[in-house]
């Protein structure tokens, strides 16, 4: 375990913010220090002492050129690349005036060749340490039989091979290995911070397709496409506080270019560091599939395996110090193109819970719960409308309740079902108002109490002809959704699913009336299904929680307030969700790979725990640079190929994964977004804000109110009444000074 932990870094669960530490504290003035004093003092001095030499030397034509290229390039580097500057700036001292003083040109010349020099052989570096690496025999996975091939005909050629990681560094081209093999060529030259374009996703719902699309064909139901408003979430939490986190230390080293895995129970991303300035980062995510391959399983368990318990050294388990690796543990970790940056890494996002909706509504007494939930929604919601007396005084309306009214009334429509409906009347087999009013009088009642007890509320009032006319309705639609299909739970899934995401068909003459008010689906009807939806959820933690009219109008009241429910689909969902709603609840359909079936999705807003791996950028280079050789010039569209089968060393399939579509198949691709340290509390809690005219005006004028107060305290007059402002900022209003009076 780290020696500077965080305070989290033993919890379970984390309930709270992530917690300053004294260490970062310090590492966080440190390097302010750093980057904002000691380097423009020793640029800036560099400039003033060999400016003259450099025009002297070079000329009035090219020594100013030089000047400003070299010290812009010096001031830029401190901000854009301040974990490896100090290296740098000693590297140029010892070279240059130490070894081989006769080639100094001046420090600032000194220091620019010595940034390039730097920059090429540490990308050389990374290309050995993958080279190496992926080819290693004692750990070397073969995919195919053309790998197997391969490992032992690339032996001889490993001095050309170091060649070309020479060339490749020099060029900035990626190394790639051919198929996935142990044999690498080099490929073209590509930017270092971008890939080749700025690719990004689209998530499909109902803001950018078309509604028929939607209805006829549930357009974008499928996992992936779904799943991928997480990861944008994600990337919104990433915006809020990744680059105060990085200054801070928690992903350790960054430098531009850097390819992250953030790895948790079910989100699992590629996080690529484009562009490091002053005060901002700017970055790319590249989400993966939440049920991944097999491949992919296998090594996100490696990343995440605990390896203190590792004892063995060679073929022996001799146990190892405390707090230390065992030797065959610690050289495991030394061969990988991977190293874990931090084990517990808090992020605020969401809980993901699903649950199979046909295993809760297989039997009827369940779908008996939720038909007489629905009801009670409608209910609720058409006492609640505030149009409720405009429908009570519709004309039009009360023309159509009028033989709810009559004695001898009863809805016969085959869709009603003993079996699911509690207000069946069998002897009239049908639904008639004395069967309805014997179950769900009270709660018309009580709901009619609790939102104005001036409104009639009898057996034969208008308003529960209205109840019953809406919960008559609401059935008919469910079931014309279902095929009038009750005894199979697939069919009334359908139905039920078709209601959720706002598909309602009134197909009955009977129903017309509702037509006269549109708003009676929308805000009574719709609100009704989904809020049934939760409450039969809850049915099931406590069967008898909601069988007295307190409680369950209560839980309604609560979740209609805060529980956002909706089909995931609409815009209100993904902006509930972008926007940090605590908690959402969603019917979902998922029709993909011939897989079809119901689930029913719970979001909770919490503290997330992830594990950051840094990988070898040139590893993830070289892979991608591979996989489109393969692809796209040499037409290889076999899904099970051998260069995207598991190598734990190299993490290959998670890398293969994220590259672009149709390379990879990332479900979500973030635009190029840019994260400032003013949005991150707690790095300005310790270094403040950014650096602008209003902040210096506020800091003045706060220090003067400060230096006001101190004199009327300290007054020789022996005031000690702590004062005001004195008016400060007030115009024309003045505070008198009080004085202690001795008689």
């Amino acid at each position: 375990r780290p020696v500077l932990r965080s305070h989290e870094h033993a919890q379970f669960e984390v309930r709270e913010p992530v917690k300053i530490m004294w260490f970062e504290k310090v590492y966080v003035c440190l390097c302010f220090l750093e980057r904002n004093i000691l380097y423009p003092i020793l640029f800036m001095g560099a400039l003033t002492e060999n400016s003259p030499k450099i025009v002297a030397k070079f000329g009035e034509n090219i020594g100013p050129l030089i000047i400003v290229v070299c010290g812009l390039k010096s001031l830029r580097s401190s901000y854009a690349d301040p974990a490896s500057r100090f290296l740098v700036v000693i590297f140029s001292v010892l070279f240059f005036q130490v070894d081989y003083s006769g080639l100094s040109e001046t420090f600032l010349i000194d220091y620019f060749i010595s940034g390039i020099l730097f920059a090429k052989i540490y990308e050389l570096l990374l290309k050995i340490r993958f080279v190496v690496t992926y080819i290693a025999p004692w750990q070397v996975t073969w995919g195919s039989a053309f790998h197997a091939f391969a490992q032992p005909f690339s032996v001889p050629h490993s001095a050309m091979l170091f060649l070309q990681a020479t060339i490749s560094a020099i060029l900035s081209t990626p190394l790639n290995p051919l198929l996935g093999s142990a044999i690498f060529i080099c490929s073209y030259v590509r930017p270092i911070k971008f890939w080749e374009r700025d690719y990004k996703t689209r998530r499909v719902d109902h803001s950018n397709t078309r509604m028929s699309s939607h209805l006829e064909r549930n357009l974008g139901a499928d996992d992936n496409n779904l799943n991928s408003i997480f990861y944008e979430q994600l990337t919104r939490s990433l915006q809020h506080s990744l680059y105060g986190d990085l200054a801070l230390g928690r992903w350790g080293n960054v430098e531009q270019g850097d390819c992250f895995l953030l790895a948790s129970d079910y989100l699992n991303c590629l996080v690529h560091i484009v562009q490091l300035g002053n005060g901002l980062v700017t970055f790319q995510l590249r989400g993966l599939e939440f049920r991944g391959t097999y491949c992919q399983q296998r090594e996100v368990e490696a990343i995440s395996e605990s390896i203190e318990e590792n004892d063995n050294c060679c073929c022996c388990e001799m146990g190892h110090f405390s707090n230390v690796l065992s030797m065959n543990a610690a050289f495991g970790q030394r061969w990988l193109a991977w190293e874990v940056a931090s084990a517990k890494y808090v992020l605020e996002g969401y809980s993901i819970s699903d649950n199979s909706a046909v295993s809760m509504l297989q039997v009827f007494d369940f779908r008996k719960v939720l038909v007489t939930y629905y009801v009670k929604s409608i209910v609720f919601y058409a006492i609640k409308s505030p149009k409720l007396k405009t429908w009570l005084e519709n004309p039009e309306i009360i023309e159509a309740l009028k033989p709810t009214l009559e004695k001898n009334f009863v809805d016969l429509d085959p869709v009603f079902n003993m079996n699911i409906d509690e207000d069946f009347d069998f002897r009239a087999s049908g639904i008639t108002r004395s069967s309805f009013c014997n179950v769900y009088l009270e709660w018309i009642q009580f709901c009619a109490i609790k939102n104005d007890k001036s409104l009639e509320r009898g057996r034969d009032s208008c308003l529960v002809s209205l109840c019953l006319a809406l919960s008559l309705l609401g059935r008919r639609v469910l079931g014309a959704a279902s095929h009038n299909t009750v005894s199979s739970v697939e069919f009334f899934l359908y139905g039920l699913h078709a209601l959720f995401k706002g598909d309602f068909r009134i197909t009955s003459t009977r129903d017309e009336w509702v037509l006269h008010d549109v708003d009676l689906l929308r805000s009574v009807v719709a609100k009704g299904v989904r809020m049934a939806l939760k409450l039969h959820q809850d049915h099931f933690m406590s069967p008898e929680q909601y069988e007295e009219p307190p409680a369950l109008f209560d839980a309604i009241d609560n979740h209609d307030r805060h529980l956002v429910i909706s089909h995931e689909a609409d815009p209100l969902w993904r902006n509930a969700v972008l926007s940090g709603a605590p908690s959402l609840l969603a019917l979902r359909h998922i029709l993909d790979d011939g897989v079809d079936e119901y689930k029913v999705i719970m979001l909770n807003k919490r503290y997330l725990s992830f594990r950051v791996i840094k990988m070898n950028r040139e590893c993830v280079r070289g892979l991608w640079a591979g996989q489109q050789q393969e692809l796209v010039y040499l037409r290889n569209r076999n899904p099970e190929r051998g260069s995207i089968q598991n190598a734990k060393q190299a993490l290959r399939n998670i890398i293969n994964s994220s590259c672009d579509q149709p390379i990879g198949y990332p479900i979500y691709v973030s635009p190029l977004t840019t994260s400032y340290a003013e949005t991150n509390e707690q790095l300005c809690s310790i270094v403040g804000g950014s650096l602008s005219l209003s902040a210096i005006k506020s800091t003045v004028l706060k220090l003067w109110r400060k230096v006001r107060r101190r004199c009327g305290q300290g007054c020789s007059s022996g005031g000690t009444v702590a004062q005001d402002d004195g008016g400060f900022g007030h115009e024309g209003v003045y505070a008198m000074t009080t004085h202690n009076i001795h008689f």
